[in-house]
C-alpha cells in the first residue's frame, strides 16, 4: 500500500517568520511616523495661518479706528477731572488722562448720537497710549470729564514695543507739537515684536498759515 503526502497543503499552512513580523512591523512604524508628520505638519500651517490673519484684522481694525479718530479731531480743548481746559487742541504731556509720553489725547467729532437720544453729545475725548506692551484706545462718555471719572479703555494692538507721534506743520515732522494750533498731519509710529515698525499718516484739519490764509 503507498502512502501519499499531500506537501502542497502543507506549505500553504505555514506562518509567518519573526524576521518578515519585524520587517512589517518596522514598514508600518515609517508610514505611521510618514503620515503622522505630514498631518502635523498641516495643522501647525493651518493654526499659523490662523494666528497671522488675526492679527493682520487686529492691526486693520486698530488703523482704521485710528483714521477714524484723527481725521475728525476738533478744534476744541479737554478739561478733565473738572480741572481748567488744556490750551491746545492736541495733549502729548503726562498728565491724568494719559499714562506717559507716549500717548495723546483729543476731542473728535462725529461721535454717532442720531437726534441727540442719548445724555450726550457727538463729540468724544479720546486717547491713544501704551501700556504692559498694548496700544490702548482711551475715550470719556462725557466730553468735559467730570471729577472722578474713570476713561473707558478699549486694547487695540498686543505685542508692542515702543509707540511714538510725528507731527506735520506744513513744511516739517515735528517730535513733539507745543502749538495752540492744529497740525496739518499727525504720523503714528509702532514697533511690534512680529512685523517690526509700522508707520502710518492721516490728514487732519490743520489751520492754514497766515501766508495760505492770505491767498484764500
Amino acid at each position: 500500500m503507498k502512502v501519499i503526502i499531500n506537501t502542497e497543503s502543507k506549505s500553504s499552512h505555514q506562518g509567518f517568520t519573526l524576521l518578515e513580523v519585524l520587517i512589517a512591523i518596522a514598514i508600518f512604524s515609517v508610514v505611521s511616523l510618514a503620515s503622522f508628520t505630514i498631518f502635523d505638519t498641516v495643522l501647525r500651517g493651518d493654526e499659523n495661518s490662523k494666528l497671522r490673519s488675526e492679527r493682520q484684522n487686529e492691526l486693520q481694525r486698530a488703523f482704521l479706528l485710528m483714521e477714524r479718530d484723527f481725521t475728525q479731531i476738533a478744534k476744541r480743548t479737554m478739561r478733565v477731572n473738572g480741572e481748567e481746559p488744556s490750551k491746545g487742541f492736541l495733549q502729548t504731556s503726562d498728565d491724568s488722562f494719559l499714562a506717559d509720553e507716549q500717548a495723546i489725547a483729543f476731542v473728535r467729532n462725529g461721535w454717532t448720537n442720531p437726534g441727540l437720544l442719548l445724555p450726550r453729545s457727538d463729540m468724544q475725548s479720546v486717547a491713544y497710549r501704551l501700556v504692559d506692551e498694548t496700544l490702548q484706545r482711551l475715550h470719556y462718555n462725557f466730553v468735559d470729564a467730570v471729577v472722578g471719572q474713570e476713561p473707558r479703555v478699549r486694547p487695540l494692538v498686543t505685542q508692542v514695543t515702543s509707540l511714538a507721534f510725528e507731527f506735520y506743520d506744513g513744511e516739517k515732522w515735528q517730535k513733539k507739537w507745543s502749538g495752540e494750533a492744529l497740525p496739518q498731519a499727525i504720523a503714528i509710529e509702532i514697533e511690534t515684536e512680529d512685523y517690526g515698525l509700522i508707520r502710518r499718516q492721516f490728514l487732519v484739519a490743520g489751520d492754514l498759515g497766515a501766508d495760505e490764509q492770505s491767498k484764500t
